[in-house]
């Protein structure tokens, strides 16, 4: 019972002395400076915080040097945060307030004396008021120990559709860049010919290719335009084609005395043959315009000439259209654009493989 008397006595004494360090405040002034502090509670339980306020008032031109502190005040209560300093200017600047803040806390229960905090202004030390700080442990129920549970372990969250989608879409994006890979290394390795089938007629016999163009000239009326020179061009064309293809001889490259010396040896029907290629030389190297009935007796001729030496085919004989089969291979530019796809594509895949490895590690592990 006495015990019990004593510290109850003990703390009412200690709280009493609490009480008054706060109800009496102890302002320090001297050459116009003036320090106080103060906490916002006496009391408290072991870890949780409590504030203390440090106000210095100087004139404004005066140099003020607030306390420093490492981890903690004194032994057994701990800082945990130093808030900026709160400068006020008054009476028109010629003042200042600063104030600042300290967060404590302390785990240990007991009566803490917090000795005066010390500044400097202008060099010369300032103290304010001690304060004191009682920390009370906390109580526990003995009597139900159940109520205190242990850390809890780590919970197991279930797998999700949310959670999984963006790696099954990959997936399957790794699928079809696999399989669009895949056909286009078959392509390319394939190189398989491009093949086009192409349908040939017969050659039609040298008379009648030459009486089609002669046909063209006439509709054509070039010599009633005034064109003579391209009208005889054409015209000794066709028969020059026409001797090449029926007798093998290269009229093309012939002059026109070489043509009428290889046909008097073969042909006698000439005669009319000689005044055209007479003329067509007037008019191509002399300018000579011959006139409108000669030009229609030299397209006479050549017809006569074809006539009189064409060699008639026989229409049973006559060869059948002929289809032939063209093969071509696929062009470099073709083959190029399949390795850039391929190339393109693989890269692709490569990075998706990484993006979903990422994913399923931070899923599982």
């Amino acid at each position: 019972m006495n015990e019990l008397t004593t510290s109850y006595n003990h703390r009412l004494k200690v709280i009493l002395c609490l009480m008054c360090c706060m109800l009496i405040p102890w302002v320090s002034v001297a050459q116009n400076v003036t320090i106080d502090a103060s906490i916002d509670s006496l009391q408290r339980f072991i870890g949780e915080q409590a504030k203390i306020k440090l106000e210095v008032s100087c004139d404004a031109s005066q140099k003020l040097q607030l306390p420093i502190f490492t981890d903690t005040i004194i032994n057994g209560v701990e800082i945990i945060e130093v808030a900026k300093a709160d400068t006020q200017y008054l009476n028109r600047k010629e003042r200042m307030l600063v104030t600042q803040e300290y967060i404590v806390t302390s785990f240990d229960s007991a009566v803490y004396y917090l000795p005066p905090f010390e500044v400097l202004v202008d060099g010369k030390p300032y103290q304010s008021q001690s304060l004191a700080l009682m920390v009370y442990p906390m109580e526990i129920d003995s009597e139900n120990p159940e109520a205190i549970f242990p850390p809890k372990d780590v919970m197991q969250i279930p797998l999700s559709w949310i959670d999984s989608k963006g790696i099954v879409w990959k997936f399957f994006l790794l699928v079809l860049l696999i399989v669009v890979v895949t056909y286009l290394i078959v392509r390319y390795r394939d190189n398989k010919p491009i093949i086009r089938k192409v349908k040939v007629e017969p050659k039609l016999p040298p008379h009648e290719q030459a009486m089609l163009e002669i046909e063209r000239i006439k509709d054509e009326k070039s010599w009633q335009k005034g064109e003579l020179k391209a009208y005889y061009t054409e015209l000794t064309n066709v028969i020059r084609v026409y001797i090449h293809e029926r007798y093998g001889f290269n009229a093309m490259e012939k002059t026109s005395a070489e043509i009428i010396d290889f046909l008097q040896d073969n042909e006698t029907a000439i005669e009319d043959l000689k005044q055209l290629f007479s003329t067509a030389d007037l008019v191509k190297f002399a300018k000579y315009a011959p006139l409108m009935n000669e030009n229609d007796m030299n397209l006479t001729s050549v017809v006569d000439f074809i006539n009189q030496t064409k060699v008639e085919v026989d229409p049973n004989e006559k060869p059948a259209p002929t289809e032939i089969t063209i093969e071509e291979k696929r062009s470099h530019r073709v083959k190029l654009a399949l390795i850039l796809g391929i190339s393109v594509l693989v890269l692709i895949a490569l990075l998706v493989v990484f993006y979903m490895g990422r994913d399923i590690y931070y899923l599982f592990f």
